[in-house]
């Protein structure tokens, strides 16, 4: 299952395997898995739309919740599959795993779909993507960040970054619930006029490509800073594999979080007159900026050893979560409709 090339005692390869850097098999089932289900289940929401559903019960997303749930469901399911056949190098219990997972990001996906369909049929101007508030994001989250994470599976060719990725996907989940059921975020609601921009449809989700990719970088990390365990020597890639998936985890979500705060400049510009305001949002988006700027910048001309790096890694995701919901819930500001 782990081939002893990927020892912690063996070098970078050169090249990684041609299977996974051309083609990536499963992305080309899962969509149009995703595009199936959630237009079967349209279908049938456009059926029972004026006989058993009004528009108005459309913005408790009749679909696209109860799809969400069995997502969450699934990730935990997922979650113990994984941990208990990385730790018992069960080949058959991490295919049903990776089954598991992939099925709950196709929900997920398929709910995000879904829900854009139901608040379509709300009212005149209600249709809008579906990336106006925390719970909904949290599903762009949850599905960009899991197709992460398999496709950092896949190049490593090792279950055990999936295992230590998992635990953020679930406590996603966990939040989601939570959010809905204690605060009602699960109804669709019209956009405040902030919103209604089409920059929005760019700036989020480069927003949350980038959250993903630290995310992925920080747990990575914690793999890296136990990686040299006796029990884990078999169970994680090399050192420098992890060393290097850090490494372009955080250059991609560095590039992706760029892009977002430029996009949110000019967005902003649009919405309330200026690029930049000293917004605490915006605030704390240059402090995770200048953050892994200064983590690229040190690994760049090696001036940081690879565990503090680690370290450094991973704590910046603590920033990156303050910035994301700790400013929402402590801070008040111009972005209130992301307030907790």
């Amino acid at each position: 299952m782990y081939p002893a090339s990927l020892s912690s005692h063996t070098a970078l390869p050169q090249r990684l395997p041609t299977t996974a850097t051309r083609f990536w098999r499963p992305l080309a089932v899962f969509v149009p898995a995703v595009a199936l289900l959630a237009l079967l289940s349209i279908w049938q929401l456009a059926r029972d739309l004026g006989r058993t559903l009004t528009p108005a019960d459309m913005a408790s997303g009749p679909v696209s919740q109860p799809l969400l749930l069995a997502s969450g469901a699934l990730t935990a399911i997922a979650a113990a599959l994984y941990l208990a056949g990385w730790l018992r190098h069960g080949p058959r219990t991490l295919t049903a795993g990776r089954v598991a997972i992939w099925v709950a990001l196709g929900l997920a996906a398929s709910a995000f779909a879904v829900r854009w369909y139901e608040s379509s049929q709300i009212g005149p101007g209600m249709g809008h993507i579906p990336v106006s508030n925390l719970y909904e994001v949290f599903v762009v989250f949850i599905v960009l960040t899991g197709l992460m994470m398999l496709y950092v599976e896949r190049r490593c060719n090792s279950a055990g970054t999936t295992v230590f990725v998992l635990p953020v996907l679930c406590a996603a989940h966990a939040f989601l619930f939570w959010y809905g059921a204690t605060r009602g975020a699960g109804a669709i609601t019209p956009l405040i006029p902030a919103l209604q921009s089409y920059w929005m449809k760019l700036h989020v989700p480069a927003n949350f490509l980038a959250y993903g990719a630290f995310s992925i970088a920080a747990m990575l990390a914690a793999a890296r800073l136990v990686a040299g365990h006796r029990f884990l020597l078999t169970r994680l890639p090399a050192d420098a594999w992890l060393d290097e998936a850090i490494y372009r985890a955080i250059a991609v979500g560095f590039a992706c979080f760029t892009v977002a705060t430029i996009l949110g400049a000019l967005w902003a510009a649009e919405a309330w007159g200026g690029y930049w305001s000293w917004d605490p949002k915006e605030t704390w988006a240059l402090v995770v900026w200048l953050n892994y700027a200064a983590w690229l910048h040190f690994r760049m001309l090696g001036k940081a050893s690879s565990i503090t790096l680690a370290w450094w890694a991973l704590v910046g995701l603590f920033v990156t979560l303050f910035a994301f919901l700790g400013v929402n819930m402590y801070l008040a500001g111009l972005h209130s409709y992301g307030a907790l």
